[in-house]
């Protein structure tokens, strides 16, 4: 082959000094880390004699270390410390953060960088799309909220903080805390108890949710750590495609409405490997959720895992296909709970409990189709139907305070098809506790419980049977 025309060769030298003059610093902070195989469990089917038409398996986005490898892409790092960021723990430095997502949203595999060994304060503050595909948020130093109510900008969102809106193909890493200053949140005298005298105290009470992705679709949040948030620590509404692994979440035992990861109205979710102790509910799931796959977490202390609440106002609620496998759960008020407001509409169905381990959890086993927040709630004829439940292999040890097991369902339309296998509950310390409440609840023991439960009936009752068809959403 003839030698390239040395005209030629200068050119290519100089396109490449004007590209290497952008005033971004584009260093390769971007983690590539080695594989790993993401577990897909198939949705769980619904529990039924009669043979039913499994949905197709939820689609969740791979992490960036699963992209194919023969792409030459580079990730292109917008580093915050370029665009002005002090980073020093006081500073406000949200205006950096915006610039530098402005400019990373326009390009593909764009890097938004928090670096390490700095300290972040910024405001409330909503970045949005739509963006560039494989856009990254990485915080691999610490990121925070203003300290407390009282340094809150007045112009500022007091529900939200980080929102995330209208993205696709989104990653949220870093090897960073996400640290959300909740003390100060957690003691306003409108929280629980924490009024004079252990009152609660009327007026305002709002408190951001610290992360909320909204109407998004192909998330990866992956291996942060998040602590300490005023009220919800991460919020997902109206998203598609999320795949959430290798998290430590963590707040006070006390700690009011700090729930760890709550969906809603999302679709096709995978939560896996992650460690979550928080003032309430571990993972909760709301109205509008399908196809959603939790394995591999430890939660607690926290209110355990549900599904719910459901119905609140009258309203319609429709939740299918949700598996929880290989789970741990130990000192929570709660363990596995389906949880529905009186007056409501719509089904829970399709829901698999499989390899649960639980350690001195109170309330290990509750469906509460009674669910209410004070005393002035009155029986409706309404409810939310709930059925095919399926607990195979829940196993360890519970707080005698309350039965282990607790079956509420409505007066009007029962709870249908409750499976019980392998289900063995020992008390943590005192007796053994052999009266599991059951309330209008029908379904099987397949194998021997322990404590056992007689109390649910079986078949299924003629207004359901009939009508069953007028419950389905």
């Amino acid at each position: 082959m003839e030698p390239l025309p040395r005209t030629f060769v200068f050119w290519v030298f100089i396109g490449l000094l004007v590209l290497s003059s952008t005033r971004i610093d584009a260093r390769y902070h971007f983690h590539k880390s080695s594989r790993k195989k993401v577990p897909s469990p198939s949705p769980p089917s619904p529990v039924s004699d009669a043979p039913a038409e499994s949905p197709p398996p939820p689609h969740f986005p791979s992490t960036p270390a699963e992209d194919d490898p023969g792409t030459s892409d580079e990730p292109c790092v917008f580093d915050v410390t370029a665009y002005g960021a002090a980073g020093d723990g006081e500073t406000d430095d949200t205006a950096a953060f915006r610039a530098a997502w402005k400019d990373a949203c326009q390009v593909k595999n764009g890097v938004v960088l928090a670096p390490a060994d700095f300290s972040f304060v910024i405001t409330s503050t909503i970045f949005s799309g739509p963006c560039q595909p494989g856009l990254v948020f990485q915080v691999d130093g610490v990121l925070m909220t203003p300290d407390g109510p009282d340094c809150w900008p007045k112009a500022d969102s007091r529900r939200q903080w980080l929102v995330f809106y209208r993205l696709d193909q989104m990653t949220f890493t870093g090897k960073g805390t996400i640290e959300g200053n909740g003390q100060q949140w957690w003691d306003l005298p409108c929280k629980p108890h924490r009024g004079p005298k252990g009152s609660t105290l009327p007026g305002p009470c709002d408190s951001p949710a610290m992360i909320r992705f909204f109407m998004s679709t192909n998330l990866v949040v992956t291996d942060l750590k998040i602590q300490n948030s005023p009220q919800f620590h991460m919020k997902f509404d109206g998203c598609e495609g999320v795949l959430i692994q290798d998290l430590m979440i963590s707040s006070p035992k006390l700690s009011p409405n700090t729930d760890g990861i709550h969906i809603e109205n999302t679709k096709a979710v995978g939560i896996y490997n992650s460690v979550i102790s928080n003032g309430d509910d571990c993972i909760s799931i709301g109205p509008g959720c399908a196809n959603v796959a939790i394995d591999g977490v430890t939660c607690g202390p926290s209110h355990g895992i549900s599904i719910g609440s459901l119905g609140v106002h009258n309203s319609q609620a429709c939740v299918s296909n949700i598996s929880v496998s290989n789970a741990v759960i130990r000192d929570s008020d709660n363990g596995l709970r389906i949880k529905t407001w009186q007056g409501g509409t719509g089904s829970v169905t399709g829901i698999r409990f499989d390899d649960i381990q639980m350690s001195n959890v109170r309330n290990c086993i509750i469906i509460d189709q009674y669910y209410c927040l004070s005393k002035d709630c009155r029986n409706q004829t309404s409810a939310v139907h709930v059925t095919d439940v399926a607990y195979k292999n829940i196993k360890g040890t519970y707080d005698v305070r309350s039965p282990p097991i607790h079956f509420a369902c409505s007066d009007t339309i029962a709870c249908t098809n409750i499976t019980m296998s392998d289900v063995e509950l020992l008390p943590e310390e005192g007796e053994l506790v052999d009266d599991p409440f059951c309330w209008n609840a029908y379904g099987v023991q397949q194998t021997l419980t322990i404590p056992p439960i007689d109390c649910l009936q079986d078949g299924v009752p003629q207004n359901v049977a009939e009508k069953g068809f007028e419950y389905a959403c």
